[in-house]
């Protein structure tokens, strides 16, 4: 069982972080689903975990892809390439590797844009500020790759017009995407939520953050299944 269910410092962010949930549903806004932060092993390792922190994601995050956004103002933007594991079915505890897969409906690219406004350093305050979400973008949702299936999948990054090395190795940095799903599910139900169908989790970056700044086109292609990108200004 991961010690994250019996961390202080979790049971308190999350506290702090579903209250806000709740007010932002209250006032108007659409739960879509969840997102998960710090999974890379040299983040475990610095914040002393053993599974990353789950943050959520509502309606009014959503851009469109080749969306025009600005990012004056913000402290320190970061742009993170990321899987989206789309919810066919409802999780909830005792959530795992038999259980998971049959869950997912579907895989598809992500982009989330995050403004690191304060150093990362404390469990607590980062999952109470929603691990820094500021907007995501969705692309296509393939039901062929139904259950989690990676196979054949490479992750490539153009930023303005410069290509990246492509990501063959998804999970090198996210960790294990259906134990990241499991752990959603079993940690939501603990704190009295439930990893829905419909829903759709963002399992972290497949490249260390990108540090973005004004002025700025970044493609990320999740071939074979479709393209996405953001301008940032």
């Amino acid at each position: 069982m991961s010690k994250s269910y019996n961390d202080p410092r979790i049971l308190r962010g999350m506290e702090k972080q579903l209250r806000l949930r709740q007010d932002r549903l209250n006032a108007g806004e659409k739960s879509i689903g969840w997102k998960v932060g710090f999974g890379a092993p040299a983040a475990l390792e610095h914040l002393r975990l053993d599974a990353p922190l789950i943050g959520f994601l509502t309606d009014k995050t959503l851009l469109h892809s080749n969306a025009t956004i600005s990012i004056a103002g913000w402290t320190k933007p970061a742009m993170e390439p990321e899987i989206a594991v789309y919810m066919g079915k409802d999780l909830t505890e005792a959530s795992d590797r038999e259980r998971t897969p049959a869950a997912i409906a579907s895989l598809g690219p992500a982009i989330e844009l995050a403004d690191v406004h304060f150093p990362p350093d404390d469990v607590e305050a980062i999952l109470a500020w929603n691990i820094y979400n500021r907007h995501i973008i969705l692309g296509r949702a393939d039901p062929s790759r139904a259950g989690c299936v990676l196979n054949g999948l490479t992750g490539r990054i153009s930023r303005n017009g410069q290509d990246m090395p492509p990501v063959t190795e998804l999970q090198a940095l996210t960790g294990d995407i259906i134990d990241i799903v499991s752990h959603t599910a079993n940690l939501l139900s603990m704190l009295g939520e439930t990893l829905r169908a419909g829903e759709v989790i963002i399992a972290g970056s497949i490249v260390p953050p990108l540090w973005i700044e004004l002025n700025e086109e970044i493609h990320y292609y999740l071939d074979p299944i479709d393209t996405i990108s953001i301008n940032v200004y």
